[in-house]
C-alpha cells in the first residue's frame, strides 16, 4: 500500500468501525493535534469504536489526496454519526516504518455554493504538472509572504492571471476582483484577517496546501489553504478556517 492508500484506509475505519485495521495502521506514540480527541493509538481506536456503536452510521467521502515526502494530504467530506456534513483537510505524517505517526486537521460545516456557484469541494481533483512541484511550492510560499502576511501587498496582481481565478471559499466570488471586494468588506466591518505564521507548505505538482496560523476578527485561527497553480500563477483556491480552541475546553471530549 502507498502512504496515500494507508491514509485513506485509516479514515475509512470511521465508517467501517474496523478498530483492528486502525490500530495496525498507527505508529506507537501516535500524535493527535485535533484537540477534540486524546492523543495516542488507544484514543484513535476508541473514537472508531464509539462511532461504530452510534445509531447513525458515519460516512466518509474523500475528494482529493496527494503526497509530499512523508506526509499525505486529504480533502474529505465527513458526517460523523449523523451530526452533519463537514469538509476537512487532514494531514498525516508517516514514520520510517510506514506507520501513521502524526495528524493535523481543520474542519468546517459543508455550506451552500458561494456567490460564483462553486462549492467547497468541486473542481479538479488530481494533481498535475508533477515536474513543477518545487516551482509551484515557491509560488505559494512567496504569495503567503508578500500578500497574506502583508510584506509586499502591492505584488498581489503578479500572482494571478488577470481576473481568471476560481474561488471555493463560501463567501467570496471568483476573480482577483472578488477577493478584493471580500477583503474590503471585512475592512469596512473592522474584521482583520491576519496570517502570522506559516507552519507547513505541502505540494505535489500543481496542488499546494499551506497550513498557517493567525487570527480572524481577533480570534486565534488556523488556516488550511489549498491552491492550484497553473503556469506560475494561482488559478484556484479551496480553504477551511477554524478557530483555535483552548485545549482545556476540550479535555472532556478526549476518548
Amino acid at each position: 500500500m502507498t502512504n496515500t492508500q494507508k491514509a485513506l484506509a485509516l479514515i475509512s475505519t470511521f465508517a467501517s468501525g474496523d478498530a483492528q485495521a486502525a490500530r495496525e495502521l498507527l505508529a506507537d506514540g501516535y500524535i493527535q493535534h485535533n484537540l477534540a480527541y486524546g492523543t495516542g493509538v488507544d484514543a484513535f481506536v476508541g473514537a472508531v469504536e464509539y462511532l461504530a456503536s452510534a445509531p447513525v452510521k458515519t460516512t466518509v467521502q474523500n475528494v482529493r489526496a496527494f503526497e509530499d515526502g512523508d506526509k499525505v494530504v486529504l480533502q474529505t467530506v465527513y458526517n460523523f454519526a449523523g451530526a452533519g456534513e463537514q469538509v476537512a483537510f487532514d494531514v498525516f505524517r508517516f514514520d520510517e516504518n510506514g506507520k501513521i505517526a502524526e495528524h493535523w486537521d481543520n474542519l468546517a460545516t459543508l455550506a451552500p455554493a458561494n456567490p460564483s456557484g462553486h462549492t467547497q469541494i468541486d473542481g479538479p481533483v488530481e494533481a498535475a504538472d508533477l515536474e513543477k512541484t518545487e516551482e509551484n511550492r515557491a509560488v505559494v510560499q512567496n504569495f503567503l509572504h508578500d500578500v497574506m502576511q502583508g510584506k509586499a501587498p502591492e505584488k498581489t496582481p503578479d500572482y494571478f492571471a488577470g481576473d481568471a481565478y476560481i474561488q471555493h471559499n463560501t463567501g467570496i466570488a471568483d476573480g482577483l476582483s472578488g477577493l478584493g471586494a471580500a477583503l474590503a468588506a471585512l475592512g469596512e466591518q473592522g474584521i482583520s484577517m491576519v496570517y502570522d505564521t506559516v507552519h507547513q507548505v505541502l505540494a505535489q505538482g500543481n496542488m499546494v496546501l499551506a497550513i498557517s496560523e493567525g487570527s480572524f476578527g481577533g480570534a486565534p485561527t488556523s488556516y488550511y489553504d489549498l491552491w492550484r497553480v497553473e503556469d506560475g500563477k494561482i488559478a484556484e483556491h479551496w480553504d477551511v478556517m477554524e478557530t483555535i480552541a483552548d485545549k482545556g475546553l476540550f479535555s472532556f471530549w478526549c476518548v
